[in-house]
């Protein structure tokens, strides 16, 4: 009995030191790697309508309150949102030809799979949908930077939608950030 506790337990400090070892290896984070010069020189910008996930929107919007569906409007919500908010900067000229743009940006609304359970009883809480905005470089199809926001959690539709409002807004300044541009202004 001895014998096993002992080889347990130098097992276990064997572990720790090689876990050890190998934290001492990684590098430290010491500041962001660069941005792509195609996102700080970009003049004209292409956004490009990915669309959202089934079970966001309702066929037809009822009203507020309790829903199955959170946000009000219709899928084309995120793009037109996004697109008018982003227009509004003037920090750049949106085109409606992807060929003559400098960054097309791809947004989108997603709801990722996994728990559905509002009381949270298992412990793991439900994923929240998120915001997905995909900047590529027009001329080589290379995706340059991918910035993600994920909304609150709300049960009213109301607050769902202010949620949405916001969490579009920080995906936009996120974005405006990376490209040392000031951020957009909440209207």
């Amino acid at each position: 009995m001895k014998a096993i506790r002992f080889c347990l337990c130098l097992g276990a400090a064997a572990a720790l030191s090689i876990a050890g070892a190998a934290t001492a290896q990684m590098p430290a984070y010491t500041q962001a790697g660069p941005v792509p010069p195609a996102i700080l020189a970009a003049k004209t910008i292409f956004v490009s309508n990915a669309g959202a996930d089934a079970g966001l929107f309702p066929e037809v919007f009822s009203g507020a309150g309790l829903s199955s569906e959170p946000f009000s409007g219709d899928p084309d919500r995120a793009y037109t949102e996004f697109y008018s908010a982003l227009k509004t900067t003037g920090d750049y000229t949106l085109v409606d030809d992807p060929g003559q743009a400098d960054l097309v940006l791809e947004i989108r609304l997603t709801a990722p799979y996994g728990p559905t359970n509002p009381n949270r009883q298992n412990g793991a809480p439900d994923p929240l949908p998120m915001f997905r905005l995909v900047v590529y470089q027009r001329s080589t199809h290379f995706v340059l930077w991918t910035v993600t926001h994920s909304l609150d959690f709300a049960y009213l539709r109301r607050t769902h939608d202010k949620n949405f409002d916001q969490s579009l807004l920080a995906l936009l300044n996120q974005f405006l950030q990376i490209a040392g541009k000031p951020p957009a202004v909440a209207h």
